[in-house]
């Protein structure tokens, strides 16, 4: 799906928030695109922010039984504490250690405890499939993901049901394989506080 399939409110409320960039963008799996959702600035508005929210956890399946929402630092920690509001539950997240994603500040969950993963933006699935597998290797039981943003094309095949706001699918490239256009443009990487505001 193209920008062209985003919704009135959906295409004003990023561009009014300036959520939705263009340029050329590494991200988080290392891969290049034109595109880049920095959802931190839809989100630095929770009146605005607070009914997409509303709207996803009623679509969540089997909400009623989630324990805890978990949600990889630092991009989900501000959507799952929403989501884990709106569903009354606990919310906690995991932080990157090496190639992993790991539960530190006195976090843990048990064995059975039923859990939500959310994540801001999907594109290949790998921070939300680590922190699955911190979940799983703890005993808990993964109930569903949740993503504002989907830009995975359905590269990525979750284990449990998957609700999102949007679905996009925009190209990705390796860095070594750039259109002409995006080799002539400095490459950023938002995520990491050094891209462009």
């Amino acid at each position: 799906m193209s920008l062209d399939s985003l919704t009135e409110e959906q295409r004003r409320l990023f561009e009014e928030t300036g959520a939705l960039l263009k340029g050329h963008f590494i991200l988080a799996s290392g891969l290049r695109s034109e595109y880049y959702f920095q959802c931190a600035l839809l989100m630095q508005y929770p009146k605005r922010f607070e009914p997409i929210c509303a709207e996803l956890a009623a679509r969540i399946p089997r909400a009623r039984e989630i324990e805890t929402v978990v949600s990889p630092a630092i991009g989900g920690i501000v959507f799952g504490q929403e989501i884990a509001r709106i569903l009354g539950c606990r919310a906690i997240f995991t932080e990157k250690e090496d190639d992993a994603m790991v539960l530190r500040r006195g976090f843990a969950v048990r064995p059975g405890e039923k859990a939500l993963i959310v994540e801001d933006v999907t594109t290949t699935g790998g921070s939300v499939l680590k922190v699955e597998k911190t979940l799983r290797d703890a005993g808990a039981e993964v109930l569903g993901f949740v993503a504002l943003v989907d830009r995975s094309g359905g590269r990525f095949k979750p284990s449990a049901p998957m609700t999102s706001w949007i679905k996009l699918e925009f190209p990705t490239y390796e860095a070594d394989k750039l259109p002409p256009h995006l080799k002539a443009i400095p490459a950023v990487k938002p995520g990491s506080g050094k891209g462009r505001k």
